[in-house]
């Protein structure tokens, strides 16, 4: 062990580790020293001068981080010689800053402005014109103001380093140096945002927010961000209970210093016209607004009526994955109390044949923390970048540190690393490439494969040598391994075989297994908002059918909390088509949309700012928060809704005064389970044929900000390039004996269902694939996975069954 360097700054003895830099020692120590470039997770640049110090024997100040620590160094931060130099660097940083600090909207919050006040003059003896720097519109997100900046490249910085995109750079030297995008492009990344926290002036603030409110004048509300199983710390910052912006609030368990925009700015929609925010029945067809009391009854009475008439397992409650783990609770005890097993949270999910064996909960087994530490990693269904920003940002650390990742996907995604290798397949083929690269993976490390995973790999000649070089870095990785499962594993008709095949890997390789739940999908596991299980793993008081089987099977009546069946759900054909078949359908949800189209009742419910609850993530990591701001009109938070709808329904059990008991009556250990299995024996009713017809087959995912309800309707995020208009897309091989012009609308069909959306070339699709998102209301109708077939629109060439397929 290396023995600490014994420092003394302003007087105090301090111990630094070798290579550390003056500015580091000093901050762990709680001596302040000025400065804009610095940040500890970026490189150091040491152009703004601002931190200079006084170091004895040196023959000029030193800036302090960018000069390590030596054995017996003084240091003063306050002397005449520091203070001087840092009044000087001052003096010229505002030689061009504008002097527009009152409509300014880093006002009250800037460094500049602070520092300003204590190192620079109250007059200037800069008499010359100031320069002007013309803005650039960058995108939806960012708002300019580039002649405040003051070059401290922390904005180019991070897109370099940790998020992978250098989408901004540096044009030009010295006074003529401008901070800009190439080709006046904008600004794409989806943790973008974070340059607006790194940026220490006015240069770069939040478009949304701009010139709506004063930064003394909002209230600070610690809270947590639903939107994936991270959980995101942020800090909810409101005005007369209008939700103005929202910041990250640093904790290294789970996002650190850094916000995905998704996070940032999906607070647009809790304020969106969408908004309901009265309850409302349907009578004779119409549609009317009424009072809780009434809303309730009405809602009450058709439950118990429907029930009576068909049968509680002909009720069934649907619950977003987005919901809170006491919301998860009260929805399953009230399903369950009515005498109906039919509940679940997994809308997006293909394969439910290991549910009796699965874990507690789906788990990240590697802490989210030490996802930058790791050596390799495979990833597997994942779009990782766009599905869970800020562990992509901790796996490009992994990568700038030598890790090998390698993934294998139905779509060849942009990741923000460079992948050791890839596999590429459609995702009637996912599993039998995982399974090859299982059996590479074996005969690498020389371990016996199970018999049912090398059966269904195939061929032994699929064994290839690339397949090997990819598996290659898991033979000595260990424990600094580790194998991601993400939505499109989840989503694939083979998902129990691929858990299995990648539970396997990582017993053989002691890789951990991150089986990456949707949002707060973990909390709806350990609260048993599942039908085959009750809350804490306990046997389930009646079974039920999972969320498949309630939209396939069309049930009589449903509870929907805070699910639009359209966007939400795999099949939102089905979905959507039993919605409308039902006989009555209860709608808890935050926003009108198209609810009315099917429900009978809507009441209105609080998003995540307005109401309190738990949210676990994928390390089981439990987090408490409280309503940020009240409810908008009168909507209340989902738990109550909940309780007072099971009183309706004479439901024992529901006394409860607050979301805290509803927390402590789950009481259960949140660690992460355990994902090993008894044996490896792959589920007979999922082995199929591997044939398929000459249509294309369809890759279905979810684009990033459409992935659930809030986001759906934040104004800025909408208008993104990462929200794509609906379109199809396929390989240019598959296109090439068509005539097909870029752009242009054709038929689309899936499994005799027909939609109109425009037709582009794309090399990521694999060949004999399509790929159509879902998640809009255009590509809804198309229902889950199928065939593909492409046809002219030209109505003679339709009608004669010419297609381009």
């Amino acid at each position: 062990m290396v023995d600490p360097i014994k420092i003394e700054i302003d007087g105090r003895e301090l111990e630094a580790k070798p290579g550390q830099m003056i500015i580091e020692v000093a901050d762990d120590a709680g001596i302040y020293i000025p400065r804009f470039c610095y940040h500890k997770e970026l490189s150091i640049a040491a152009n703004c001068r601002m931190c200079l110090v006084e170091v004895e024997k040196a023959p000029k100040p030193m800036p302090a981080c960018a000069t390590p620590v030596g054995n017996g160094m003084k240091i003063h931060t306050a002397s005449k010689q520091a203070v001087e130099a840092q009044k000087g660097t001052m003096e010229f940083l505002l030689i061009n800053h504008p002097l527009d600090c009152p409509i300014c909207d880093q006002g009250g919050e800037c460094p500049l402005q602070d520092q300003a006040l204590g190192y620079g003059k109250d007059v200037s003896r800069f008499t010359e014109k100031k320069r002007v720097v013309d803005d650039k519109d960058i995108g939806p997100l960012i708002a300019t103001e580039m002649t405040r900046c003051i070059h401290c490249t922390c904005c180019v910085r991070f897109g370099q380093e940790i998020a992978g995109i250098m989408e901004l750079g540096a044009l030009g030297r010295g006074e003529d140096m401008k901070i800009g995008t190439y080709l006046s492009n904008s600004v794409d990344s989806e943790v973008s945002g974070n340059v607006i926290d790194l940026c220490p002036v006015g240069a770069l603030t939040s478009k949304p927010y701009r010139f709506t409110a004063r930064s003394w004048e909002l209230v600070n509300h610690a809270s947590i961000s639903p939107h994936d199983c991270v959980g995101s710390n942020i800090n909810v910052q409101s005005i007369r209970n209008v939700v103005k912006r929202v910041l990250p609030r640093e904790n290294e368990q789970t996002n650190g210093s850094w916000l995905s925009d998704r996070d940032r700015y999906s607070y647009e929609g809790i304020h969106s016209e969408d908004r309901l925010q009265s309850p409302m029945i349907k009578q004779k067809g119409e549609w009317k607004q009424t009072d809780w009391q009434t809303a309730l009854e009405f809602a009450a009475n058709g439950i118990k009526e429907n029930i009576a008439r068909n049968g509680a397992n002909q009720f069934g409650t649907l619950v977003a994955p987005t919901s809170t783990l006491e919301e998860f609770y009260l929805a399953q005890k009230l399903t369950r109390g009515l005498g109906s097993g039919n509940v679940d949270h997994r809308l997006r999910w293909a394969d439910f044949s290991d549910d009796e064996s699965a874990p507690l909960f789906p788990a990240a087994e590697t802490k989210i923390s030490d996802f930058d530490k790791l050596q390799a990693v495979v990833l597997i269904g994942s779009n990782i970048r766009k599905e869970q920003p800020l562990l992509a940002l901790r796996l490009r650390k992994a990568y700038r540190n030598g890790a090998k990742i390698v993934a294998i996907n139905t779509l060849d995604y942009e990741f923000n690393f460079t992948l050791h290798g890839k596999q590429i397949v459609a995702p009637s083929a996912l599993s039998y490439a995982f399974a090859r690269f299982a059996v590479a993976l074996g005969e690498v490390k020389n371990r016996p494969v199970p018999d049912d995973i090398r059966n269904w790999a195939g061929n032994p000649e699929y064994i290839s040598d690339a397949l090997k070089d990819m598996a290659a870095p898991f033979a000595e990785a260990g424990d600094k391994a580790a194998i991601v499962l993400g939505a499109g594993a989840h989503s694939n008709a083979d998902a129990t075989i691929v858990r299995v095949i990648a539970q396997w890997i990582s017993c053989c390789t002691r890789a951990g297994l991150n089986i990456l739940p949707d949002a707060n999908s973990a909390a709806g596991w350990i609260a048993g908002c599942l039908p085959h299980r009750g809350p804490a793993n306990a046997k389930a008081s009646v079974k039920g059918k999972n969320a498949a089987q309630m939209v396939s099977e069309r049930l009589k009546s449903y509870l929907l909390f805070g699910v639009e069946p359209e966007l939400d759900c795999l099949n939102s054909y089905r979905a959507s088509n039993a919605m409308i078949d039902a006989e009555f359908v209860v709608s808890v949800t935050p926003f009108a949309g198209n609810a009315k189209q099917y429900s009978d009742v809507l009441l209105p419910m609080g998003t995540f700012a307005e109401t309190s609850g738990s949210y676990v993530n994928a390390n089981g990591l439990l987090q408490s928060t409280t309503g940020c701001i009240p409810p908008v009109g009168d909507a209340r938070p989902g738990w109550k809704i909940l309780r007072v709808l099971a009183n309706r329904l004479d439901v024992a059990g529901f006394d409860y005064m607050s979301s805290e008991d509803c927390a402590n009556e789950v009481n259960c250990d949140t660690s992460p389970p355990s994902c090993q299995p008894s044996e490896w024996r792959l589920p007979e009713l999922v082995k199929k044929s591997k044939s398929r017809s000459q249509d294309l087959e369809r890759i279905n995912d979810v684009p990033l900000y459409r992935t659930d309800a809030l986001v759906r309707r934040a104004t800025a995020l909408q208008q993104t390039s990462d929200n794509t208009p609906p379109q199809l897309m396929a390989n240019p091989e598959d296109l090439s004996a068509t005539e097909y012009i870029e752009g242009k609308a054709v038929n689309v069909r899936v499994n005799g269902l027909a939609v109109t959306l425009p037709l582009y070339a794309d090399k990521r699709v694999p060949l004999g694939c399509a790929y159509i998102p879902s998640g809009t209301c255009v590509t809804a109708p198309l229902g889950e996975a199928g065939e593909v077939r492409i046809e002219a629109i030209d109505a003679a060439a339709t009608a004669n069954g010419d297609s381009l397929t």
